[in-house]
């Protein structure tokens, strides 16, 4: 097996296997603040923040349709926030979207905040600016101090622990992302793909070189096990897939 920043790549199921299996995260609020070796885990983060030259750090949750949200923390007080989490309202579970008739969906505006704590495996540079790095957070009910039931991360964390327990089965996650590569329009102008629709040519691939050279580095930099890919149906339709993992 091939290793990129000390991540090993390539291999097969049973070298993913041999890595630990997902768990749920702490039940409550305060098991997540006073988690057994949380507090080791972030001195050894911040000192790597400091001889590294990050500057600043995205606390990050993700909403029930996939977008990223949270708020951003100059360097400095990355311990503190790393060790006691952010507040964000309910609502960021679910975009901030409203109705039809202007109501905030799935929370009220008077609600409390929820408790976004920091899940520190997932602390990452970003390579496309190494000022800057990320870690995703799991969100809390700051009322009740159990998990938020809107939180996609903690819900597909505690069915995955289910159902290696219930079943006796590995539970293994891979998906092939599609993305589109636009040309930015003028005003007035409809945006076009870069390349041609020819499904599998590989002289897409070459139209796009640049660009799916860049997303594979910075996606190997990150840990994810870049695999295969091919040009779509579409002007500028790629897939680039990542190896399944736990």
């Amino acid at each position: 097996m091939a290793e990129v920043n000390g991540v090993k790549m390539g291999g097969g199921v049973s070298d993913v296997l041999a890595t630990p299996r997902s768990t749920a995260t702490p039940a409550t609020l305060e098991e997540a603040r006073n988690a057994p070796g949380r507090r080791e885990k972030i001195e050894e983060l911040t000192k790597k923040i400091e001889a590294e030259g990050i500057e600043y750090i995205y606390f990050q949750q993700v909403s029930v349709t996939g977008r990223i949200l949270g708020k951003g923390v100059v360097a400095s007080f990355f311990p503190q926030v790393a060790e006691k989490g952010y507040q964000l309202v309910y609502g960021a579970t679910a975009n901030l979207f409203t109705d039809r008739h202007g109501d905030y969906i799935g929370f009220d505006p008077n609600d409390s905040e929820l408790a976004a704590i920091a899940d520190l495996d997932t602390f990452n540079v970003l390579p496309w600016d190494p000022r800057v790095a990320r870690v995703y957070c799991d969100c809390y009910d700051t009322e009740t101090g159990e998990r938020m039931d809107a939180d996609s991360r903690q819900n597909l964390k505690q069915v995955v622990e289910r159902f290696e327990e219930e079943l006796g089965l590995h539970f293994l996650i891979g998906i092939e992302p599609e993305m589109m590569w636009l040309r930015k329009p003028q005003p007035g102008e409809v945006p076009t793909g870069v390349t041609e629709p020819y499904c599998y040519h590989i002289h897409q691939f070459e139209e796009l070189r640049p660009v799916l050279l860049d997303v594979v580095d910075y996606g190997q930099k990150m840990g994810l096990d870049m695999s295969y890919g091919d040009h779509e149906d579409a002007p500028g339709q790629l897939e680039l897939n990542f190896r399944f993992d736990r």
